[in-house]
């Protein structure tokens, strides 16, 4: 655990010198909390004003405060006391651009900064990209509308930090963004604990994006979102998002719940993911992904439970770029407990997870490489997972005597139900070496068509303790097709 050690000593050091900091009450600088005063300018001059001074915090007390984009600098830290809240403008125009972002927070290549209280940080992101939308229809802002929204750099998160170093953001509420919610870009000692995230009021509302960062904890936080909760994401080729911390944090979204490698240009290594819980979620609990030529490599996940999520674990391997394929190893899933609904697990939150997939059965948990680039050495311990069963064989569209008619769809979007219908119910697992089983779970309420488990192209796998429970049937939990080594150890 020598990542928490030292995320920790961090966290103590910087907790120590914002002890140390001169507050500055936001009032001096002519801020208003009126709620109708845009203080844009204001708030930036009292920030200028504490970086050139030796550091401090600018305090936000009780009120409303109304602003358009703001610059975070060197060594000054947001206070923001309970009952302050931050409110950004529903005029788009009072928005700046930075990297193709839009955001009411940056902090650019700066370091010793933070955002902390137990005070509310409100994007307004709804009406703001609303009034973002009736801008572009009278020619005033150029953007193709894609989906009939605007393009999400458009739109502003409530933060966008690029090239930080040492960051705190405690204890507050994030909430109503335009966009992702906050995106932590290339920076390095990376401190968000105890927060609470509310992102689902509009589109691609995240609750945190890591962007090749190093040395990051998630902590002790609370993430609703529309968009994936928990994201980690690799922009850039020359950078590795690396040694991040997750722990303790409870995730609810209309995508997938702990999330890494939709975008996957350099790579992932090093992240632990311990004691989580992911409930009311459409796609995936946890979704790790290298489909753009970066790579996924030692991770750990421990203590993990997802209730009523639509699916528990989706690793897999792709090439959306040609001759740019990923790879994955080295991976770890223990101490899970998982209860897979049969009906829709985001029903009734303010952006579900798209209807155009359904009607269909209920997917597996996957792990899926590519023919000649397996996912390796991946170990499953102490993990049960509930099914409701009960699936529909008008909707089968591969048998297991046809497994070779289930299309690669390398280039495609990574999400769990990406190959449609499978002939799996527990898990589907295919183009992979070194799969190890160990005190495994599965049962399904209803009796089911599938079969509990489905191997292509498995090398090298070891089932000991499987215990596959499904009612009325007594086939064989295992099919194994074009693989070696399978070990089936019966208790």
């Amino acid at each position: 655990m020598r990542i928490v050690k030292g995320l920790l000593c961090v966290l103590l050091l910087m907790v120590s010198v914002l002890l140390e900091a001169k507050d500055y009450n936001a009032s001096m600088f002519g801020v208003k909390s009126n709620g109708t005063t845009l203080n844009t300018n204001s708030i930036q001059k009292g920030i200028d004003y504490i970086s050139a001074n030796g550091g401090g915090r600018l305090v936000f007390y009780v009120g409303r405060y109304l602003t358009g984009t703001i610059y975070l600098k060197s060594n000054v830290t947001i206070q923001l006391e309970e009952g302050a809240i931050l409110v950004g403008s529903v005029n788009p125009l009072d928005y700046e651009q930075n990297f193709n972002w839009t955001a009411l927070i940056f902090a650019l290549d700066q370091q010793n900064i933070g955002i902390t209280g137990k005070g509310v940080i409100d994007g307004q992101g709804f009406t703001v990209a609303n009034n973002l939308v009736d801008l572009i229809h009278k020619g005033i802002i150029t953007d193709p509308l894609k989906y009939d929204r605007p393009g999400e750099g458009k739109r502003p998160q409530n933060i966008y930090f690029r090239g930080c170093r040492n960051i705190v953001i405690r204890g507050i509420m994030l909430k109503d963004p335009g966009s992702w919610n906050q995106q932590y870009d290339q920076c390095k000692n990376v401190v968000i604990d105890g927060i609470t995230v509310d992102s689902k009021s509009y589109w691609n509302n995240d609750g945190i994006d890591i962007v090749d960062c190093d040395s990051v904890s998630v902590t002790n936080s609370y993430f609703d979102a529309a968009d994936d909760g928990i994201c980690l994401k690799s922009h850039s080729p020359d950078f590795v998002c690396q040694n991040v911390y997750i722990h303790n944090n409870t995730v609810r979204t209309s995508a997938s719940g702990i999330k890494f490698g939709t975008a996957s240009y350099g790579g992932f290594r090093n992240i632990k993911i311990i004691n989580n819980l992911v409930f009311d979620t459409y796609r995936s609990a946890i979704t790790f992904a290298a489909v753009d030529g970066g790579f996924v490599e030692d991770v750990l996940v421990d203590s993990l439970r997802s209730i009523n999520t639509g699916n528990v674990i989706f690793l897999r391997i792709g090439e959306r770029r040609a001759g740019k394929k990923g790879r994955m190893n080295n991976i770890t899933i223990s101490n899970v407990y998982a209860e897979v609904p049969a009906t829709k697990p985001d029903a009734g939150y303010n952006y579900e997870g798209p209807v155009e997939d359904l009607p269909r059965n209920i997917s597996p948990a996957s792990i899926v490489g590519m023919p000649d680039v397996p996912v390796e050495n991946v170990t499953l311990k102490n993990i049960e997972i509930r099914y409701p069963g009960g699936g529909n064989a008008e909707y089968a569209e591969v048998g297991l005597n046809e497994l070779d008619k289930v299309p690669e769809m390398a280039a495609s979007y990574p999400e769990f139900s990406m190959f449609k219908e499978l002939p799996a119910w527990g898990f589907y697992i295919r183009h992979a070496k070194g799969i190890k089983f160990e005190n495994v779970i599965l049962s399904a309420s209803k009796k089911d068509y599938r079969t509990a488990v489905v191997l292509d192209d498995v090398h090298g796998v070891t089932f000991n303790s499987l215990k596959v429970t499904e009612p009325g049937v007594k086939k064989e939990p295992v099919f194994s097709y074009k693989s070696t080594d399978v070990i089936l150890v019966k208790q």
